[in-house]
């Protein structure tokens, strides 16, 4: 079931997620509607707090679909290490047709849980370690504005103020 993506400006996507404790039925839907959200966008990553839910799990596909068997579904997610440094070209499905360069790390390692409760590591280089990077910090109600330079990211805003007093947002 497709879910609607929240647009920046709706104070959910600021807030920090809880942690997941219960693994049933329930969370198996949300990962797997988010995936189905997440592909039709299209885009490669999606975090709960993108649908409205402040739990601490997220979707990734560095392929967009592209391959079979490239989707990560991580539950509570965390980065144990960071190495060196790419600085790309950036977008958010919660921000859409706005982008930016922002720097990231170029490999990361992340554990996290997959959706019976098993311990998952997954590392990720160039753009896949971006995406859970990206996806991550929703869980932490950071968005990839903030780590724009003030005007650059005061640009965006106010053309999104402008959109919404248009009322196309």
């Amino acid at each position: 079931m497709m879910l609607p993506i929240l647009k920046y400006g709706n104070p959910i996507l600021q807030k920090v997620c809880e942690p997941v404790t219960v693994f049933d039925k329930t969370l198996e839907t949300l990962a797997k509607n988010m995936a189905e959200t997440m592909y039709a966008a299209p885009g490669v990553g999606l975090a709960a707090p993108q649908v409205g839910v402040l739990k601490r799990l997220i979707v990734v596909d560095a392929t967009a679909g592209e391959k079979q068997g490239e989707l990560i579904t991580l539950v509570n997610p965390e980065i144990i290490n960071k190495e060196g440094e790419q600085y790309e070209e950036e977008g958010c499905l919660s921000i859409p047709n706005f982008t930016g360069k922002v720097r990231r790390p170029y490999r990361v390692i992340v554990t996290g849980k997959d959706l019976q409760g098993r311990e998952k590591i997954v590392e990720g280089e160039a753009l896949l370690s971006r995406v859970l990077s990206h996806e991550i910090d929703h869980l932490n109600g950071v968005l990839f504005i903030d780590h724009l330079g003030p005007i650059k990211r005061d640009i965006i805003k106010r053309k999104i103020r402008k959109k919404v007093r248009a009322g196309e947002w």
